[in-house]
C-alpha cells in the first residue's frame, strides 16, 4: 500500500514538471486556411418522407372576378324511352268558322225518299197495349212493320201521325215515340163514351226523327177499340221534309 502512494507521487511531479518545460519553449504561429476543394458528387436520394398534416385552408383576399359567357351547346344526347300515355286533356275551344262553301248542284226531288204510310185494323193478335193495324193500305219505302205496329224511321226529318179509332166504350190513346237520343216519350188523347155508340178518338203531331227512331199508338190497358166490318181504325204517317 505504501509503494503505491509512492508511484502515484512520482508521477504526478513528473508531469508537473513536463507542463513547466513546454510552457518555455517558443510556439509557431497557426496556418492559414486552404482553399476549398471541388463540390462533391451528388449524394443518392433519400427515402420519401411520411405525409404531412394538412395545412388549414387560406383566407380568400382576392376579388370574385365576371361571369364567364355562356360555352357552346353540347352534343345532343340519345332520346330517352317513351314515356306512358297522359290523360286526355279537355276539349279545346270552338275554332273560328270556315270559309264558305262552294254552292252544290241542285237536288232532285225525286231522288229523295218520302216515307209515308197507312194501315187499318182488321184482324190484329190479341193482348198487349200496342194497338196494331194489321191491313197495310200504302207503304212507300216500306217502313211501317204491320206485325208489330210500328214505324222504323230511316230518314230523318219532320214527320206527321195521325190516327182515327173506333169505339163503344171510354178509351185513352197516345203516340208514342222511341229515340236512341231522347227517352220515350208521349202525346195522350182520350174520349168517354156512355151510350154505347160508335165514336171516333182522334189524334195528330209533327215529330221530328232521327235515323232508328220508332213510333207506334199506345191504348190504356182498360180500352176497347171496335173490331168489325162497320167502321174502320187508321193510323197513317209521312215525312214532311227532311233533315238538312
Amino acid at each position: 500500500m505504501e509503494a503505491s502512494w509512492g508511484w502515484l507521487v512520482v508521477c504526478v511531479l513528473a508531469i508537473s514538471l513536463y507542463s513547466t518545460m513546454t510552457q518555455d519553449v517558443c510556439q509557431a504561429p497557426n496556418g492559414k486556411d486552404g482553399a476549398a476543394g471541388k463540390p462533391g458528387r451528388p449524394g443518392r436520394p433519400g427515402l420519401k418522407g411520411e405525409r404531412g398534416e394538412p395545412g388549414t385552408p387560406g383566407i380568400r383576399t382576392g376579388i370574385q372576378g365576371l361571369k364567364g359567357d355562356q360555352g357552346e351547346p353540347g352534343h345532343p344526347g340519345k332520346s330517352g324511352n317513351m314515356g306512358y300515355p297522359g290523360p286526355s286533356g279537355p276539349p279545346g275551344g270552338h275554332g273560328l268558322p270556315g270559309l264558305k262553301g262552294v254552292k252544290g248542284n241542285p237536288g232532285n226531288m225525286n231522288d229523295q225518299p218520302w216515307p209515308a204510310f197507312s194501315a187499318v185494323r182488321r184482324n190484329p193478335p190479341m193482348g198487349g197495349n200496342v194497338v196494331i193495324f194489321d191491313t197495310v193500305i200504302t207503304n212507300q219505302e216500306g217502313r211501317y212493320q204491320s206485325h208489330s205496329g210500328q214505324f222504323l224511321c230511316t230518314v230523318p226529318g219532320y214527320y206527321y201521325f195521325t190516327f182515327q179509332v173506333v169505339s163503344k166504350w171510354d178509351i185513352c190513346l197516345s203516340i208514342v215515340s222511341s229515340s236512341k237520343i231522347l227517352a220515350q216519350r208521349s202525346l195522350g188523347f182520350c174520349d168517354t163514351n156512355n151510350k154505347g155508340i160508335f165514336q171516333v178518338v182522334s189524334g195528330g203531331t209533327v215529330l221530328q226523327l232521327q235515323r232508328g227512331d220508332q213510333v207506334w199508338i199506345e191504348k190504356d190497358p182498360r180500352g176497347r177499340i171496335y173490331q168489325g166490318t162497320e167502321a174502320d181504325s187508321v193510323f197513317s204517317g209521312f215525312l214532311i221534309f227532311p233533315s238538312t
